[in-house]
């Protein structure tokens, strides 16, 4: 299955150069991480968006795990309430480059992209 066909059912969407860059960076790492995608209050719109590299041992049996070709994208369901649907994609460009958080459920998004409110 494609990368674009598997992630039209996921809750939380990669788009490829997002989960290449994602994967390069956890082979810096060392280790077999999963990536763990989040919110928290803060941010320029009320919320930011939070994502962190942890061990899968570290998982919750209530938290949903979406799974791209071995690689688990982990969120939990407080998050999830937020981020239901977001695609996450990456950019190498020199301007406005880096991680892109698309979120369907943000009223409103600050100018750096990385906060919303709901």
């Amino acid at each position: 299955m494609t990368q674009t066909a598997q992630s039209q059912r996921q809750g939380i969407l990669m788009t490829d150069a997002a989960l290449k860059h994602v994967l390069l960076l956890r082979e810096k790492q060392g280790q077999d991480l999963c990536l763990r995608v989040g919110v928290k209050g803060g941010g320029c719109s009320g919320m930011s968006y939070t994502m962190n590299f942890e061990d899968a041992s570290n998982i919750q049996p209530t938290d949903e795990v979406y799974d791209y070709d071995g690689f688990k994208v982990v969120c939990d369901p407080k998050s999830l309430l937020y981020l239901y649907g977001l695609v996450l994609d990456y950019s190498d460009a020199l301007i406005g480059g880096g991680f892109q958080f698309t979120n369907p459920n943000a009223d409103q998004t600050c100018g750096c992209g990385k906060s919303f409110s709901a």
